[in-house]
């Protein structure tokens, strides 16, 4: 039990007359670059290269060779779309278009996922048509306001006929 709890430490030796926060901030940002390093290295020593899954870069999505599609996306709210894309298994990077006016995104994906992107979208506009058919939370809030005043109203005159 205590040779795990040894493996599972980590010593850091920091050097210096004066010890301060930003000491302790360079040492952890040298430590954490050293470990990237490890890991690049890891990585390069492997015989197939790491494919990445859900939302990535475009770069990362080309390097897949895969053949490429886009889908124009004007929508603001975007983190509902993903979060519907990872449910699907489907790889797609997002890039924004700022040269339209209202800016408006562009949706990479891999050619032999376009039925799982299209069934994404078909239940991302469903859930959009659902929640713009609904009455907003200030809407109702409203009308309970009007029916609230009403029984006040009738209660107050109640009392006053006492």
């Amino acid at each position: 039990m205590q040779e795990e709890v040894e493996n599972k430490t980590l010593t850091l030796i920091v050097s210096g007359t004066k010890f301060t926060g930003r000491l302790l901030k360079a040492a952890i940002s040298k430590y954490m670059a050293h470990r990237r390093n490890v890991k690049l290295g890891k990585q390069r020593g492997r015989e197939t290269p790491v494919v990445h899954r859900g939302r990535q870069t475009v770069q990362q999505l080309t390097r897949q060779n895969q053949g490429i599609s886009n889908i124009d996306f004007q929508d603001k709210d975007i983190r509902r779309f993903d979060r519907i894309a990872r449910k699907y298994g489907v790889d797609y990077a997002v890039r924004k278009d700022r040269s339209a006016a209202p800016p408006k995104y562009l949706i990479f994906f891999k050619g032999r996922d376009t039925d799982a992107i299209n069934a994404a979208f078909q239940e991302y506009l469903g859930q959009k048509v659902r929640r713009a058919s609904r009455p907003s939370v200030l809407e109702r809030l409203e009308r309970f306001k009007g029916l609230v005043r009403g029984t006040a109203e009738k209660v107050r005159k109640q009392v006053l006929e006492r």
